[in-house]
């Protein structure tokens, strides 16, 4: 259908003020000023059918009433555009109905996601917000009990495996090799993802979680423009709808923000046990965007075209086999082991890295307070400690025996700590790599000091104690950190075997 006329009803509202138009391969989307329309444009596609005004009438409603759940804020409501009875267009008359629209608030598109990661403003910290607000919404949604884990996760496949044979921008040798593997693949997860969703993990999340679809919205990170036109394609399990947002980080080159997002997330989920999961669901997800933007691309968007061709490659790298890993890092207190972990957990295993396990945090959250807050003396007695470790080798072998890698950060005084820690990476199969961090006593005594925000409660007389109880000879790999972060992150990684 020739939504011409619509559009140009729309345009005459907006006025003569500088308008902006954006097309994607089912939406127009018209801003001027503070206000925007949103028009579903008139195709049917293999997962979308908006060919008739009911049929968009309906998924406007739709999309509405699901992005509320995210973005109330941004979402105005929907329009009826009807057939006056003087045969022009004009909203929500008793006419017959030509099109539907839904209004929103503008918000500048410099505040899109996609823009801040181009322009180096994705910040490490922006990126863990925004996970946050990802995990309280999945907290909050109830479960798809009708809903089959590796179905659900089938249907998808089944619609990029279509797309990608029909599209011609990408060598046919290549997509019978990655689809292959992306089979492949599924039937070794597929009975993973059943127990998750019988479970309860497979729920009516946003489905859409590139970085296009997300922006900073009266200053805080905003969801929106979710998957509306297919409840069969939007009900799936969270970690694959979590790895939109975690493979087009990666993809931007933010490994480090990608890493971070992920941890959060875990924090405040506690969904620990099939993290393996995600190198794999991060593909599928790949695969999505490649074949959207080939469809989109042409002779004269070679940017597109480039685009795609990316999203492609990095299917096929993140179904690269890879065996899971466990890092430790010990030293005193004021070492910046933390520091350390959070810069080397992207290199460590799959994308999106590995899981940082603090015995700082797990302290506290064995207390049920935030990382922040600070605990009474009592709460570091030696029986406490005991059961923070214990804890901190259960966690790191659910994450290894689910396939993925971890790192544990904590100081380690003890020899049996690190003979405990070595002998999980051993049960579970995987590598193990210690590291050790040491610097002077004055140099550790002015860092707790200057501390804030910290989940370490660590003063200078805790310093004063650990250094008597130090081993004199550790085992693992000696780092001096009282030098620079990039050497120390050097030595770690020469260490570790890494370039």
């Amino acid at each position: 259908m020739d939504q011409t006329e619509t559009i140009a009803f729309l345009e005459t509202d907006l006025g003569q003020r500088s308008r902006a138009r954006i097309d994607t391969h089912i939406s127009t989307v018209l801003m001027a000023g503070d206000r925007v329309f949103k028009l579903k444009r008139a195709v049917k596609l293999p997962y979308a059918d908006f060919a008739t005004p009911e049929l968009r009438l309906a998924a406007c409603r739709e999309e509405w009433r699901l992005n509320a759940r995210v973005a109330a804020g941004l979402y105005v409501g929907v329009r009826r555009i009807t057939r006056a009875e003087a045969g022009g267009l004009e909203y929500d008359g008793p006419g017959p109905l030509v099109d539907a629209v839904i209004e929103m608030r503008r918000f500048h598109q410099r505040d899109l996601f996609s823009r801040l990661a181009d322009d180096g403003r994705l910040t490490t910290e922006l990126a863990r917000l925004t996970a946050g607000r990802i995990a309280r919404f999945h907290l909050s949604l109830p479960a798809e009990a009708k809903v089959g884990g590796a179905e659900s996760l089938a249907h998808a496949m089944s619609i990029n495996r279509r797309m990608l044979t029909g599209c011609n921008l990408f060598p046919r040798a290549r997509i019978a090799d990655l689809l292959e593997r992306l089979d492949r693949r599924f039937a070794e997860v597929a009975p993973i993802l059943d127990a998750r969703a019988k479970a309860g993990f497979v729920r009516r999340g946003h489905g859409d979680l590139h970085l296009a679809n997300i922006c900073l919205f009266d200053g805080a990170p905003t969801l929106f423009d979710c998957l509306d036109f297919s409840e069969k394609l939007a009900a799936t399990d969270v970690l694959y709808d979590l790895a939109f947002f975690l493979m087009d980080l990666w993809r931007h080159g933010l490994r480090r923000q990608a890493n971070a997002a992920f941890n959060r997330y875990v924090d405040e989920t506690g969904d620990i046990e099939h993290l393996g999961l995600l190198p794999f669901l991060m593909a599928v997800r790949a695969v999505v965007r490649a074949h959207v933007l080939a469809a989109q691309a042409g002779p004269t968007d070679p940017v597109k075209e480039r685009d795609a061709q990316s999203y492609f490659a990095l299917a096929q790298f993140l179904l690269e086999p890879g065996a899971p890993r466990l890092l430790a890092i010990g030293g005193l207190s004021g070492t910046g082991k933390s520091t350390l972990a959070a810069q080397l957990a992207d290199r460590i295993g799959a994308p999106p890295g590995a899981r940082i396990l603090s015995t700082d945090r797990i302290r506290k959250s064995l207390f049920g307070v935030p990382a922040s807050t600070r605990l009474p003396a009592e709460a570091y007695n030696p029986d406490v400690s005991v059961r923070v470790y214990e804890t901190q080798r259960s966690l790191a072998e659910h994450v290894l025996s689910g396939g993925h890698s971890a790192i544990a950060d904590g100081v380690f005084l003890k020899e049996a700590e690190r003979t405990a820690i070595l002998q999980t990476a051993m049960r579970t199969g995987a590598r193990f790599n210690g590291l050790w961090l040491h610097a002077p006593s004055s140099v550790l005594v002015e860092r707790v000091e200057r501390r804030t925000g910290s989940a370490s409660d660590a003063t200078a007389d805790v310093v004063a104690l650990q250094q008597s109880a130090a081993p004199a000879n550790p085992e693992w790999p000696s780092i001096n950190a009282r030098q620079q972060q990039p050497e120390i992150q050097r030595q770690a990684l020469k260490a570790l075997g890494e370039a």
